[in-house]
């Protein structure tokens, strides 16, 4: 009896803490390096690219409510309920105007808000923890340059125990790997930092992570409930036998090889995004994304 009782007390005791530890605030380090800020010359002229590479504009932006871009209040609806995304025009009070450039790095790459709260994986930041800080500050310094949009943010409509923020601390620990060291030729970059491409057409597992195994390999649950096409792997049907130039030109115009046109999500992100890019970063993207085609 006497080591049941000491067994019940230790995961009480167990249990407590962490329930401590997931309640308490994060606050955890950035490194900028120095004389980096997102104040420097060119940073917002850097910036105005390097948004429409990372696909801000489509999510932070309700066109079918009549918002305005970068105001937020779009919905998101995923198995686990509806996230609508937050103002990221320069308000203080409902956007992002009080942010230090420390802050936006911490919630671009850690996932952590300015009160410390922690961020739905929604939010793409398992891959955008891969982006150049400097790319970071360069998107800040372009949305300070913004006209600041009263917009406060919607509440998500999502139940117990995901609303529960606190639990995203645990859930990082299982499913959030350490960004790489090495720096990634431009085309990696901009498909698994900066475009985010896997955090669509990757499948997740059922506690929304992805699943590194199967990266690029089609979504059948994606954005609203598109199915997403396998872009890699066994079912990736016919866009392995797409050439360079085809990825490039659907990158740009949203016209497939044989002739039909984007479509959902995907139409967006031509629309917001790629087909802003240069043709340089296209090609870069098309070339990596045919590499994981030739194995």
């Amino acid at each position: 009896m006497r080591l049941l009782r000491l067994a019940i007390i230790g995961v009480l005791v167990t249990g407590a803490l962490v329930l401590v530890w997931l309640s308490v605030p994060s606050n955890s380090p950035v490194i900028i390096p120095e004389a980096s800020s997102s104040r420097n010359p060119g940073m917002a002229e850097r910036g105005a690219y390097v948004v429409r590479a990372a696909g801000c504009i489509s999510c932070h932006w309700d066109r079918k409510g009549a918002g305005i871009a970068f105001a937020g209040g779009r919905a998101l609806a995923t198995p686990f309920g509806v996230f609508y995304s937050p103002n990221l025009t320069p308000d203080v009070e409902t956007g992002i105007g009080g942010w230090s450039d420390e802050d936006f790095v911490r919630a671009v790459t850690l996932g952590e808000g300015i009160h410390g709260e922690q961020l739905y994986p929604v939010f793409p930041y398992t891959s955008y923890s891969a982006i150049r800080v400097t790319d970071v500050l360069a998107i800040k310094a372009y949305l300070f340059t913004l006209k600041p949009v009263k917009a406060p943010r919607l509440d998500n409509t999502i139940s117990f125990p995901f609303s529960w923020r606190a639990l995203m601390k645990g859930w990082k620990l299982l499913f959030v790997d350490s960004p790489p060291t090495a720096a990634w030729p431009r085309g990696e970059y901009l498909v698994r930092a900066l475009g985010h491409c896997g955090q669509c057409h990757t499948p997740r597992n059922v506690f929304g992570a992805l699943d590194g195994g199967a990266h690029l390999q089609g979504n059948r649950s994606g954005p609203d409930g598109w199915r997403v096409p396998a872009l890699v792997g066994a079912t990736k049907s016919n866009f392995a036998d797409w050439s360079v130039e085809e990825i490039a030109e659907y990158l740009k115009s949203g016209v497939k090889p044989d002739f039909d046109s984007a479509q959902g999500p995907m139409a967006e992100v031509i629309e917001d995004n790629t087909k802003h890019l240069t043709s340089e970063d296209r090609r870069a993207i098309a070339l990596y994304l045919k590499s994981l085609n030739q194995h």
